[in-house]
């Protein structure tokens, strides 16, 4: 029973974990879109709402890969190398 809880439990939190980030990426999204768009305004463009969405939805994706580290690849030996930094 204590391993079938291990799973359900683990499995409830990869649910919560996966609702909370999609929330967090549509209000990132929609925070975008609003600077994008006052931004715009300020510069004195009236573009459409589609060039808005493609300019928010680009500054989305241009940050999230920003956020990725970078590392190189295995060494010669066939050992990955410890940078101290990345996903750990």
């Amino acid at each position: 029973m204590s391993r079938l809880v291990k799973i359900l439990s683990g499995l409830l939190q990869t649910v919560a974990t996966f609702v909370v980030l999609i929330l967090l990426a549509i209000g990132s999204f929609y925070v975008t879109v609003f600077v994008v768009s006052t931004g715009a305004e300020l510069a004195g463009y009236d573009p459409s709402g589609d060039f808005v969405v493609l300019s928010a939805a680009l500054l989305v994706i241009a940050a999230l890969f920003g956020g990725l580290p970078i590392t190189g690849g295995p060494t010669g030996d066939g050992e990955a190398r410890e940078t101290g930094h990345g996903f750990q």
